[in-house]
């Protein structure tokens, strides 16, 4: 059976990597993993994946500095695995695009549906013919999963349970729910902008 696409995994955390790579294997995934920057944008040069799922803090090169790789020579989405989700850390992640955020620490069975999602809009947009441009910020969907893991962080919620805390605060003030998550995550950077409060 064909695998449903390749990822690039890279965490400095030897068994978050093991576990991480496992599960996508499991779940039908072919995987590339690094347990560090420099080493990621070496196999990502080489092996082209799909999506890639980086650690932000290792020795190094660190995650932001693969994502701008990712983005920049090759145009491959990403998404963020960290236990940070400070405003400054948020902020940094939302100027990259990120399509994900998913904060630590989860097991695997959160972060499958999280890939699965990003290969069926990787699909959609292969079916819609031209390659999409580069995204500097998070928009959508993108904005969605963002603010989630903010919530996550912020109260310690498993992301089903951050998803309809979302919802609620959207609900109870009137918008929809990108429109909320849009305003979570401008409020996070302006929390981190120099002389914020």
């Amino acid at each position: 059976m064909a695998a449903k696409g390749k990822i690039l995994v890279v965490d400095d955390d030897r068994l978050v990597l093991a576990t991480v790579t496992h599960g996508l294997k499991q779940a039908g995934y072919e995987v590339v993993d690094a347990d560090n920057g420099d080493d990621a944008i070496l196999l990502a040069h080489q092996h082209r994946p799909d999506l890639a799922l980086l650690d932000i803090r290792m020795e190094g090169k660190s995650g932001f500095d693969v994502a701008a790789y990712l983005r920049e020579s090759l145009r491959v989405p990403y998404m963020f695995l960290s236990a940070f989700a400070d405003p400054a850390t948020v902020a940094k992640v939302a100027e990259l695009g990120a399509v994900a955020y998913l904060v630590k620490p989860l097991d695997v069975s959160q972060i499958v549906p999280t890939v699965d999602a990003q290969f069926e809009r990787i699909r959609a947009q292969r079916g819609a013919a031209a390659t999409p441009p580069a995204v500097p910020a998070a928009h959508g969907a993108d904005v969605v999963a963002l603010a989630a893991g903010v919530l996550m962080h912020r109260y310690s919620l498993q992301r089903g349970d951050a998803m309809q805390r979302l919802q609620r605060i959207a609900d109870a003030a009137g918008v929809g729910l990108a429109e909320q998550a849009e305003r979570l995550v401008r409020a996070v950077e302006e929390l981190a902008r120099p002389g914020a409060a």
